[in-house]
């Protein structure tokens, strides 16, 4: 099979909701901000880019097809299930991917942004989020951000599972385990109004020679004055152990 002619699967989840929930939830703008990536000021932008200028729905069909990059174009297939909705991400095109020895910034941050859709729809029907993205490299002698966390206690869980634990940022957080890749961890979080906490292993690279991680917070319903407090001290936590690079 050529790279062009490959297909692979980037994504298999199901969410349950119903189908024209999940279809509505990726096509529409407004619900989209609900879920996809982080608040950032180019939010609405990258949102407008990548699923409307550059994105079309066959909606007889429930499938979306996303334009092409790099000779790969991506597609979401959505079936009705028992359970509620599959959502697929098919990816034609491009080298086959490596889910254990090879961080894909693209593949990985997908899998992410669906399972923050399934907690959305799930868990949070018309809730507005906010948001805490930290990412970076790993100083010399720091290690994986899972690790430096202690969520690599939590391993022998399965998705599903409830779980208990002490932060090395200080904070004690429970809930269940969400989801888990070879890079990812994550895990829902009742002090955050039932948000998610998603801790990315990225790995060593010629770019990131002692490795690099990130972490996505997403709560719900903290008054201002504590989700300022979440924020500054595990950026504080964050920036001493993973800085950015300067510019």
């Amino acid at each position: 099979m050529s790279e062009t002619s490959r297909q692979q699967v980037v994504a298999d989840l199901t969410i349950a909701a119903p189908l024209e929930t999940v279809w509505t939830a990726l096509r529409d703008p407004t619900r989209i901000d609900a879920w996809f990536g982080w608040d950032a000021p180019t939010l609405a932008d990258e949102i407008k880019f990548i699923f409307v200028d550059h994105a079309s729905g066959d909606e007889a069909n429930k499938v979306i097809r996303f334009g092409e990059w790099d000779g790969i174009a991506e597609t979401i297939e959505l079936a009705t299930v028992a359970a509620g909705t599959r959502l697929r991400l098919l990816r034609a095109g491009g080298p086959a991917l490596d889910w254990v020895n090879v961080y894909d910034d693209i593949a990985q941050g997908w899998v992410t942004f669906f399972q923050q859709l399934r907690l959305a729809l799930e868990r949070h029907s018309d809730q507005p989020r906010r948001t805490i993205f930290l990412s970076g490299p790993s100083q010399a002698g720091i290690g994986a951000a899972s690790v430096e966390l202690g969520l690599d206690r939590l391993s022998a869980l399965s998705p599903g599972v409830a779980y208990s634990a002490a932060l090395a940022t200080g904070d004690h957080v429970s809930g269940q385990v969400w989801h888990r890749t070879h890079f990812q961890t994550a895990v829902t979080v009742d002090q955050w109004g039932d948000g998610l906490l998603v801790v990315t292993d990225k790995g060593p690279s010629p770019e990131r020679p002692h490795g690099a991680g990130s972490v996505l917070l997403t709560t719900y319903g903290l008054p201002d004055a504590e989700f300022a407090g979440l924020q500054a001290h595990w950026t504080q936590w964050w920036n001493a152990r993973y800085p950015k690079a300067a510019e």
